[in-house]
Parts: C-alpha cells; structure tokens; sequence
C-alpha cells in the first residue's frame, strides 16, 4: 500500500535529526582526542592520542565539559543560530543585495543577450552536433569545479546560485539544474582537489608530506570526478529539457518562472543621471584602492603570482562603465555584478577574503543598483528588507542543521565516534586499508563538514597509521580527500548545502531525492581511484 501522508516539514526533519543525535549522546560513552607534539629526526610531528572522559589528563578534565543531552536540544538550536551566524548574516545580505539588483531587471536583461548570443552559434556544425547548451553547461560547470579545486570555493556558491538558476530556468530547465551548474560543479571540484589548501595544503602539511605534491594524480583524478558528475547533471537537464514536467521541482519552480518572465519587450533601456553618479563615485574608490594597494600578490597554490591588477582593473572600469552606461543602466549593473564576481576572485585569492568581506561587496553591489537606478535611500532600504524576508526560511535552517552539531559537541561523542571508526581498520590489506580510511573520513563528514577541522582531527591519527600498514601517506591524504568532498552534497549539518537549497527553493527531501544515486556512485568512484595508490608506482606516491 502506497504511504499517502505529506512529507515533513524541512524544520522538522532537522530537529528529528537533532533529537537522534541526542539520543547517540546517552549510549555512546563520552571522550575526546587530546594533541601533543614532539621532535623526531629534527622534524616536529603532531599525534593524536584518545582518552575516555575519565582517562583525561587533570589538565584536560578540568575544561572538558560533556552531558547526556535532554533539554538541552532547544538552546542547541540558538547555539546552532550562533555558530553558523556568519553564514547566515552572509545569505540574509546577498539576498538582500540582490533583491535591491534584481528590481532593474538588469538579470533579465542578461539572460536575453546571453541566449540571443547562443543562437547565433548554432549556425556553427560542431556546435549543432554537441549542443548549445551542453557546451554552455560544461564550460559554467569546469570554472566553478576548477575554482573549488584551486581555491575550495564554498560559501560563494550560495550568491552565484541567485545567478544561475534564472538562467537555467530561462534555457529551459529547473533550478535543480541551475544548483548543478555551480554548486555540484565546485564541490566535484572541491572532492577531486588539485591546489585546495584548506583540505589538501592542510592534510598534507600535518601529514608531513612536502605540499601539494602527488598533484598529477589528483588531477587525473579531477577530470574523472567531473566526466562522472558533470554526465549525471547534463543527463538530468536533458530529460527536464525534453519534458519540463518531469522535474521534480516543476511546481516550486512557478517562482523563478514568475519573477524571471519577462520578455525584451517588457524592459525600458534608459540611463537616468544617478547611474552617472554611481559610476563616478565607484571609479573613485577603485583609483584610490588602486593607489593604497598597486600591486596584488595572488596565491594559487604553491606558486604565487604578483600583478598590478587593481590598477587594470579600474581602468578597464572605467572604459567599460562609460561604454555601458552610454547602452542602458542595466549594462552598466550587470557591469557592476561582473566586477563584484571578479574582486571575489581576488579577494579570495589575493587578500585572504572570506564571507565577511564578500557580504560587504556584494551589500555595495546591492545600494549601488539601487541608486543607479534613480532609488531613494529609503526605496533601497525597503527593498533591501524585501529580500531579506524573501531568503529568511533558508537563513533559518542554516541554524536549526548547526544544532545537530552543537549537540554531538556538548554531549562529547564526537571524538568517541572517530575514535571507534578508526579502531575498525584492524588488520587489513593495503586497499581494504585504505579504503576503510576512506569510509571512515566519509562518515565523519557527515558530523563534521569542515574539512580543515576534520583534517586537523584526522590526519595526525591516519598518517602514522598508514606507516604501520604500508600505505603512503599520500594515499591516506586522498582518502581524506574523498571522503571530505563527496558528502558534502548531502549532509544536512552543511551550512553552505543547507543555505544554497534555501536561497534556490529546493526542499533538502526533493534534493535528496535527486543527490543520493550521484553521491553513491561518486563514493564508489573514489574507492576505484583509490586503488592505483596503493598498486601503482605513482608520482608522490
């Protein structure tokens, strides 16, 4: 008999989580990992050594703090709101940003000459033969993966998706699609990592195995995880394509469909004044910001690259800024999200930005549309609390998910899971080894999806472990590696995951849904990748 009841709702399903994860806290006895350091062979080498709470040292005892939770699953849903509050001020301000932009229809404006352009391209054969639209989907989907490879793009997702759904939805597909092209593409990226040096510079670091090496694996292993994600989300598209009502998400996409409507017919090209304005004010800024800070110092990787980029930048801005303003207002904010896309770069990559400093320039993004489109200051006030109200569901659940943490956390069982986990290895060969590492580094990420944390906990336990097996250190960072990325998609204790599912409509049950067959057969791909490290002579290996 088919089960006719309605699926929960999303706060509901994560408190369900939330009172499981107390549950785990009454049976699973409570304990924690304690770090020290010693010089061996003039080298220092960090270990990891567990003890159950009554084995801690005095010193450790004294500040280890852990409960039974009860009660307390209500105040870890404000400590949750707390933890992630970055996060969540971060997606309040990009969906006020953009609700403030999204008024001068300059988005749409995009989106038409964007597909008017890859018109004229299908008089070309081999682009008739691949398909626009698989060539427009690839190329999107290789930056994003190539930046979560090089840089661990994350938050940032979550203000691209604002952009990329209505174009997904404007070509024809659904805002699961629209979540593929950048999210899925940067965390297959983020999986298969070639310079990320928030997983692979730190694992590789604590592991004590020269930085970055082993990198043409791991590029090999890139191009494989993208071949294998990016067939799954085109696949997808193409049947959305041929039947919009086959996605799963036809009818919670009326939204996007409703605010992402409008033809060229129903847009007015002007250029009032205060876009002149606005213009001049910001190329203001960035000749001053070009003077304090000429030359630019961007890290990729090991390698280092010093530029005079903000002086180029400002000066193809103010080139730019005067052809676009010269076309329409809307040129010229698409111009203004443009440069907001690339100073995230070089924030991120240049000077060590993070969300903090990414909010405030897409906040800018947001005032300076509104006024360039002739707005009060009160009129972009309003607006900007408009879509704060819009994106407030998403923000929420960010917070209520950190709750399934902070109570793993207070009840202290975190540790004791990893600690069991590793104890299972045994006696092992090496791919049974190493591939139960990878399980293992898989099933923690669920409770913990920060990969610099986990790494931290993990690789001083796994390195000198896979000493003792006969597994290269090397091989023991990629298992790290995969099991770090490919949850990521899926766990509901992800912040980013959580906030990007909001910010596009997604209910997390319809993600799922969608998500769980690509996960599995990444999760055995990366087993499958696995292998040639402890069979094959490879280079760093």
């Amino acid at each position: 008999m088919k089960w006719k009841g309605n699926v929960p709702h999303t706060y509901v399903i994560v408190f369900s989580i939330i009172l499981f994860a107390a549950a785990l806290t009454w049976f699973i006895p409570p304990g924690k990992y304690v770090k020290s350091t010693a010089v061996v062979d003039d080298k220092e080498q960090t270990t990891m050594t567990f003890y159950y709470k009554d084995q801690l040292p005095a010193t450790e005892a004294a500040v280890f703090k852990s409960q039974p939770q009860t009660w307390q699953v209500f105040s870890a849903l404000f400590k949750g709101f707390v933890k992630q509050s970055a996060i969540i001020i971060f997606t309040l301000m990009i969906g006020g940003a953009f609700w403030v932009m999204n008024t001068s229809k300059a988005i749409d404006v995009g989106i038409f000459d964007f597909l008017k352009f890859t018109k004229r391209l299908e008089h070309l054969s081999i682009v008739r033969k691949l398909g626009v639209d698989n060539i427009i989907m690839v190329m999107i989907m290789t930056m994003f993966s190539f930046f979560g490879a090089v840089f661990g793009m994350s938050e940032e997702t979550i203000a691209f998706t604002i952009i990329l759904i209505p174009l997904a939805i404007s070509m024809g597909y659904d805002s699961i699609v629209g979540v593929g092209l950048v999210y899925v593409a940067a965390h297959l990226g983020f999986s298969g990592a070639i310079l990320n040096p928030f997983t692979i510079g730190i694992a590789q670091g604590l592991a004590n195995i020269p930085l970055f090496s082993g990198i043409e694996y791991r590029m090999f292993s890139w191009v494989i995880i993208n071949l294998v994600g990016f067939a799954f989300v085109l696949r997808y598209a193409h049947r959305v394509k041929r039947n919009p009502r086959s996605s799963i998400m036809y009818e919670e996409d009326a939204y996007w469909r409703k605010n992402h409507s409008a033809g060229p017919e129903d847009v007015t090209y002007y250029t009032p004044k205060s876009a002149w304005m606005v213009f001049l004010a910001i190329a203001v800024a960035l000749i001053a910001f070009s003077w304090f800070y000429p030359q630019t110092t961007i890290k990729l990787g090991n390698a280092t690259l010093t530029f005079w980029i903000n002086p180029v930048l400002t000066f193809l801005f103010i080139l730019s800024g005067i052809l676009s303003l010269r076309k329409s207002v809307h040129y010229f904010i698409l111009l203004l999200l443009t440069y907001t896309i690339v100073y995230l770069i070089v924030g991120v990559m240049g000077y060590e930005w993070y969300v903090m400093e990414i909010a405030t320039l897409f906040m800018v993004l947001g005032v300076a549309s509104g006024a360039a489109i002739n707005k009060s200051a009160s009129d972009i006030a309003k607006l900007f609390v408009e879509g704060v109200k819009d994106i407030l569901s998403a923000a929420i659940v960010i917070g209520l998910a950190a709750g399934i943490i902070v109570t793993l956390e207070e009840g202290g069982v975190i540790d004791t899971i990893l600690y069991g986990l590793s104890m299972a290895m045994g006696n092992f060969g090496e791919i049974a080894s190493v591939g139960t590492m990878y399980l293992i580094q898989t099933v923690i990420n669920i409770a913990i999806p920060s990969g610099s944390a986990k790494a931290a906990i993990t690789m001083p336990i796994m390195a000198p472990f896979s000493d003792l097996i006969g597994v290269s250190r090397q091989a023991t960072v990629m298992a790290f590696q995969f099991g770090d990325g490919f949850t990521n998609m899926i766990t509901p204790t992800s912040g980013v995951l959580i906030a990007v599912l909001g910010v596009a409509r997604i209910p997390y049950e319809k993600w799922v849904k969608w998500v769980w067959p690509m996960i599995l057969i990444l999760i055995v791909l990366g087993f499958l990748l696995l292998i040639p490290t402890v069979t094959m002579q490879l280079n760093g290996f």
